[in-house]
C-alpha cells in the first residue's frame, strides 16, 4: 500500500541537511520540520568538554525531537500533509553511542526505546555523507557559535558512525529507500545542476508507488 511521504535527510554535522530540506520542501512542496540545534542550552559547553556534558545535551535532544515527531503525526500526516525532515530522532543513537559514558548509556537507551517505541518512521531517507574538508567549511560558512570548538578528530569519528549505522539500517529496513549523495561531489548549495539531479532523483522514488504525493 502507498504511504504519504515521510522523508528524512541525514548526514553528519555540516553537511547541508537542513540547505538540502528546504529545497526539497520548496520543490515538491512538502511540510518542513527542522531539528532544534542552537536552542540547546547545553551544545556549546559540549563541544568544549564532552565528556562532562554529553549526557545532558543528548537528553535535551532526544525530548525535543520526540516531541517533533509527535507533530509530525498529529498536525502533518494525520492531515494528509508529505513531510521532509532534517534530521529523523534514530541519529540519537548514533551520537549517544559515541558520547555517553556505559552506565548512562544503558539509562539513555531505555528512555529512547520507550519515547521511540509507536513515533512515525521515515518512508524514505537521503543521507548525504562528506570528507572532514567538505563538512569544516560548510560548518565555517554557517558560522554558528556553538559549533566553533568540534574538534576534527570528532567529527571524523562521527561521520564513520554515521557510515556503519547507514550500512545496518539498510540492512535491517529493507523497506525503506535510502538515496546516498557525495557530498564532495555535489554542491547542492552553490550548483543548480546538483540540485536538479538530487531532485530528479527523489522524484523517481516518489513515482515508483512506494511512497505518494
Amino acid at each position: 500500500m502507498a504511504q504519504l511521504p515521510f522523508i528524512a535527510v541525514e548526514g553528519p554535522i555540516g553537511v547541508g541537511k537542513t540547505s538540502l530540506s528546504k529545497k526539497i520542501a520548496a520543490h515538491f512542496k512538502f511540510q518542513l520540520l527542522e531539528e532544534i540545534v542552537e536552542e540547546n542550552p547545553f551544545l556549546g559547553k559540549f563541544y568544549d568538554n564532552i565528556e562532562e556534558w554529553s549526557f545532558q545535551t543528548e537528553m535535551f535532544f532526544l525530548c525535543n525531537r520526540h516531541k517533533q515527531l509527535e507533530d509530525i503525526e498529529h498536525k502533518f500526516l494525520r492531515e494528509s500533509k508529505p513531510v521532509v525532515a532534517d534530521y529523523h530522532i534514530f541519529k540519537n543513537m548514533i551520537f549517544a553511542k559515541r558520547t555517553l559514558k556505559e552506565e548512562h548509556f544503558r539509562k539513555y537507551s531505555r528512555i529512547f526505546d520507550i519515547l521511540t517505541g509507536d513515533m512515525p518512521r521515515p518512508n524514505m531517507v537521503i543521507y548525504v555523507h562528506a570528507g572532514l574538508d567538505t563538512l569544516f567549511e560548510r560548518i565555517r560558512r554557517r558560522n554558528r557559535d556553538v559549533e566553533a570548538n568540534i574538534q576534527p578528530e570528532y567529527l571524523q569519528q562521527l561521520s564513520d558512525d554515521y557510515e556503519t549505522f547507514m550500512d545496518q539500517f539498510e540492512e535491517t529496513h529493507p523497506d525503506i529507500p535510502v538515496i546516498r549523495l557525495d557530498g564532495d561531489r555535489l554542491d547542492f548549495i552553490k550548483h543548480q545542476r546538483d540540485l536538479d539531479y538530487i531532485l530528479e532523483k527523489v522524484g523517481s522514488y516518489l513515482s515508483k508507488g512506494e511512497v505518494i504525493k
